[in-house]
């Protein structure tokens, strides 16, 4: 599906099309893919659940960089519908193969795992089981305000550095050096937003999911602080910007981990799929409304300020969770 969206897209004229094709087909395709390899991840590694899907995500994140400038190379020099067969014919083919090697684990092949710290129950939860629980909706909210506030930095970078004098024409010196500025930043924010999916993944398998939570959420709020700070420093916003994208790309490994610690591994996929709606809150709700506050106000100072209290927020919550959890009763 995935593939043939790109596939479709190239011969689309209008914006509706393109909406159906890219949009649409690509979407699911892409959603199936992620939710259905993660779900698979939490059942192989039960012990090692955090680090597994945090590799998992990294995958998803690098592949971003591995495709990057082939894809800008072909587009000069074939242009977009080319572009579009081409990849999405290889997309579909490494899907196809990549699918048919993927298999769930047998009775037997897993240790019979001892009911985790933070569990509901000791048996899996169904979705409508799931649904029905006041702590299953707190990790929701949580995870969509991280989203939310992610996006709302992601999607608005390029504009928000150019407001504060940063623009193509910035070059930075690194290493002896000249590099443009702002390219720089989203290459080294690409590799800081894959690496902490396995490294605060395996952290959690450690000290736990929630420590780690609260630890890398308000880093993030730490680094949003700090790179306003010295958001005239191109060099400064690079390495802050890859920091901030360091403190929040793990919501992609610890939140289904912790999921799956809390509800049981039988369900985990369609379970998942629901809290992963959380990431399309983000979606929906992260650039329109850093927009919309931009245009009220004329400054990004009150977006930061919203995702910097989201961050803190978020954390502290995360670093409570159990404890909250208990005291209202939502579980034993």
């Amino acid at each position: 599906m995935s593939g043939g969206g790109w596939i479709a897209s190239a011969h689309i004229a209008d914006l509706r099309g393109l909406y159906a094709t890219y949009g649409l087909l690509c979407g699911i395709g892409t959603g199936i893919v992620y939710i259905g390899i993660i779900g698979l991840m939490v059942r192989w590694f039960p012990d090692r659940r955090g680090f597994a899907t945090g590799v998992v995500a990294a995958g998803y994140g690098f592949g971003a960089i591995l495709t990057t400038f082939p894809i800008d190379a072909m587009l000069k020099a074939s242009g977009y519908q080319h572009t579009l067969i081409v990849f999405g014919s290889i997309f579909a083919a490494v899907g196809l193969i990549g699918a048919l090697l993927l298999r769930a684990p047998r009775e037997g092949e897993i240790a019979v795992q001892p009911l985790l710290q933070g569990a509901v129950s000791g048996r899996d939860s169904s979705p409508a089981e799931m649904l029905k629980t006041p702590v299953f909706w707190l990790m929701f909210v949580m995870m969509s305000m991280m989203s939310t506030g992610g996006l709302m930095v992601i999607t608005q970078f390029t504009s928000f550095a150019k407001s504060f004098g940063i623009d193509a024409k910035t070059n930075v010196v690194i290493l002896g050096m000249t590099l443009a500025a702002i390219p720089t930043a989203l290459t080294f924010d690409r590799i800081t937003n894959g690496l902490t999916r396995p490294f605060f993944g395996w952290i959690s398998d450690h000290i736990g999911r929630e420590n780690t939570m609260g630890i890398a959420f308000i880093l993030e709020g730490i680094a949003i602080y700090l790179m306003l700070q010295f958001r005239t420093d191109p060099f400064m916003l690079i390495v802050l910007s890859g920091l901030v994208f360091f403190g929040w790309g793990e919501i992609f490994s610890l939140f289904p981990a912790t999921l799956t610690d809390t509800f049981g591994t039988r369900y985990a996929t369609t379970n998942y799929g629901f809290l992963y709606m959380a990431q399309g809150v983000g979606s929906i709700l992260g650039a329109p409304v850093a927009a919309m506050i931009f245009e009220s106000t004329g400054s990004w100072m009150p977006v930061f300020g919203l995702v910097i209290g989201m961050d803190i927020m978020t954390g502290l919550l995360a670093l409570f969770y159990s404890n909250t959890c208990v005291a209202l009763g939502w579980r034993a």
